[in-house]
């Protein structure tokens, strides 16, 4: 079994977590069981997904995952361009946290390349 926490896209999609937690916690409170809510789900969904892939027997099943992990972060960027452009989240920490994305996304597209090479 792999160990999630020794792999650097999981530390970086935890910390873009945390990130997200904090800049959510000043949104409008009639947003609270909605963007607020969306993007806290698909935001931690990415980190959830690489810790389960881990925990699956085959490179083919943690890879599912990993597709999972990558679609989520797809959500969370536009999520992100939604509230930036709501003026919920200031353009420059917008930028910050897009860039954050951006880089997991570099890195998940990485690991399922690495993967699919290796049982190819």
């Amino acid at each position: 079994m792999r160990d999630y926490k020794k792999f650097l896209v999981w530390e970086k999609s935890h910390a873009l977590t945390l990130a997200i937690y904090k800049v959510t916690s000043s949104f409008p409170k009639e947003e609270i069981f909605g963007l607020t809510s969306q993007i806290k789900r698909a935001s931690s969904s990415i980190p959830m997904n690489i810790a389960e892939g881990c925990g699956r027997n085959s490179d083919k099943d943690f890879c599912r995952f990993l597709y999972i992990a990558f679609g989520s972060a797809n959500e969370l960027e536009y999520q992100l361009l939604l509230s930036i452009d709501l003026k919920f989240i200031e353009l420059e920490n917008g930028q910050k946290l897009l860039f954050q994305i951006e880089e997991v996304k570099k890195m998940l597209n990485g690991l399922i390349t690495k993967l699919n090479k290796a049982n190819s």
